[in-house]
Order: structure tokens, then C-alpha cells, then sequence
């Protein structure tokens, strides 16, 4: 580990795929949540099922999934892992107005499957977008974080 104590550094400062070779093979598992806000006539077409493009909330939800699986073709230093679940909810909420999305993922491996969950919501979020965009290029997407990430040596941490 590197002096700054980010794992993907090494002692040089040099960009490092971490080693986990010596990590214990455990359950593993980790949950993100996002959200998408849009216009409340965005969010209507939406809720009716009325996208010109189709069903955007199921085609989100397979994209999360989609995504998940290609983390590691995506950010760079992620390991390729052998995901046993991902799990992708997309809530529609008219409070924001706008959808919640929140991600499962679980591994039995030795490293975590944060970045999966994360790469989850933001493609199901993105996608989302995608579909919306001709009627409304404002939404936002935001609150992207690990609420649950349990197993391996660091044990369990859960967002308050």
C-alpha cells in the first residue's frame, strides 16, 4: 500500500491493479441507491407507460444489470469478479418527481462488489435519461452512493 493509503497506488505513486491473490475467498455483497429527477410531465409519461422508446423502466432495470457485469470493462483497476446476484429496483417517486434506483450485487470472491452496485444505479439512472431525453433534457441524476457493503477483512459497513 502506498503512503497516501489509497490501494491503487503503489510506493511511487504509480497506478496499480491491487493484488488480492492472499484475500480470502467470502460471501460478499453490496448495495447502491441513486435517483433520477425530472420534469413532473417527464415523470407522468413515465408512470403511464407512455415513452415513445418503450418500456423505460424495465429496460433500465436490465441495463443496471448490464452494467454491473461490465464494471471491469469500464473502470479501469476493477477486477473482474464472478457475480452471483445482481438485483436492480426502480421506484418511481413523485415526491422528487422522478425514479429511485437501488442495486444488489453479491460475489463469493476476494475482493468487494461496490463498484458493481455503483456501476448498477448509474447505468439504469443513465439509461433512464437515454430514453427521456427527447422530452426532457433537465433531469438530474444524483445521490450515487454504497449503502451496504458487508464481507471480507473490512466486515460491514452500512450508510446512515
Amino acid at each position: 500500500m502506498s503512503n497516501t493509503g489509497l490501494t491503487h497506488f503503489d510506493a511511487t505513486g504509480q497506478a496499480h491493479m491491487v493484488d488480492v491473490s492472499e484475500k480470502a475467498v467470502t460471501s460478499r455483497i453490496a448495495v447502491a441507491e441513486g435517483f433520477i429527477k425530472m420534469a413532473q410531465a417527464t415523470f407522468e409519461i413515465i408512470s403511464e407507460g407512455r415513452a415513445g422508446k418503450g418500456d423505460v423502466l424495465g429496460i433500465a432495470r436490465l441495463a443496471g444489470i448490464m452494467g454491473a457485469k461490465k464494471t471491469s470493462d469500464l473502470i479501469p483497476l476493477c477486477h473482474p469478479l464472478p457475480i452471483t446476484k445482481v438485483a436492480v429496483d426502480l421506484t418511481l417517486d413523485p415526491g422528487l418527481p422522478g425514479v429511485r434506483i437501488s442495486a444488489t450485487v453479491k460475489t463469493s470472491g476476494q475482493t468487494g462488489v461496490e463498484m458493481e452496485a455503483l456501476t448498477a444505479v448509474s447505468t439504469a439512472a443513465l439509461t433512464v435519461y437515454d430514453m427521456s431525453k427527447a422530452v426532457d433534457k433537465r433531469m438530474e441524476i444524483g445521490g450515487i452512493r454504497v449503502t451496504l457493503k458487508d464481507g471480507g477483512k473490512s466486515g460491514r459497513f452500512e450508510a446512515e
